[in-house]
């Protein structure tokens, strides 16, 4: 069985079609006890940093999420479910009192770094229209090629297979990038986030072949375990 974690922020049944379609048992979810007996979580991209995490932390699923991952329960987290794994996000920030520096809301701490609002501008001075949002490419990256199980996620698809992206933020390059994504910048299209836990940035709920290829890969992880 799969948990998908529902915090009240959006319609979630697509992702448990796609889900389902790959062959899972799902229950969607905003009992941490629930959410805690499962043999894989997914945690979907929908809503905003900081109300997302504020919802997490008043369900009490926050730190089930973080013993998961520790565990190595099979976990995916989708779009803004890959950003939550890091410290903290812009999107939300807080002006501090008597005009002091903004106050970023934090995020599982999982990874490290801050998610940030992706530029509109490249290097050149070239515009680009944010969000990004449509059908984009993925390139691996040398943590793919370093890491065992950095691969499973994507087992059987191509380097440069194009997926489904609707996003203004983006994650931070760092060793735990699987796979790169370039608008504008070039940002983190998936990561690591431990043994048997990853983060996409797209949507692979919608995403087509490869999106489902994707999922039927997490749920043979979820099934292995």
């Amino acid at each position: 069985m799969i948990a998908l974690v529902d915090y009240h922020k959006g319609n979630i049944m697509s992702v448990a079609r796609g889900l389902e379609q790959a062959g899972a048992e799902v229950v969607a979810s905003d009992d941490p006890a629930e959410i805690a007996r499962a043999a894989a979580i997914v945690l979907p991209g929908v809503g905003a940093f900081a109300d997302a995490m504020a919802t997490l932390d008043e369900l009490h699923i926050s730190e089930v999420l973080r013993s998961a991952i520790a565990k190595d329960v099979p976990f995916l987290g989708i779009c803004l479910g890959l950003h939550l794994l890091y410290e903290q996000g812009e999107e939300g920030a807080l002006e501090g009192a008597d005009g002091q520096a903004w106050v970023l809301p934090q995020g599982l701490g999982v990874l490290q770094g801050t998610v940030r609002a992706i530029p509109r501008t490249d290097a050149s001075g070239a515009t680009y229209k944010i969000p990004h949002v449509g059908w984009n490419s993925i390139e691996r990256t040398s943590a793919y090629r370093e890491q065992d199980h950095a691969s499973l996620l994507l087992e059987g698809i191509p380097d440069g297979e194009w997926f489904y992206f609707t996003h203004s933020y983006m994650a931070p390059q760092s060793g735990f990038d699987v796979a790169l994504t370039t608008h504008s910048v070039t940002f983190p299209s998936v990561v690591v986030a431990g043994k048997r836990a990853w983060g996409v940035q797209f949507h692979p709920e919608k995403s087509s072949d490869a999106g489902a290829r994707l999922l039927r890969n997490f749920v043979a992880i979820a099934r292995s375990e």
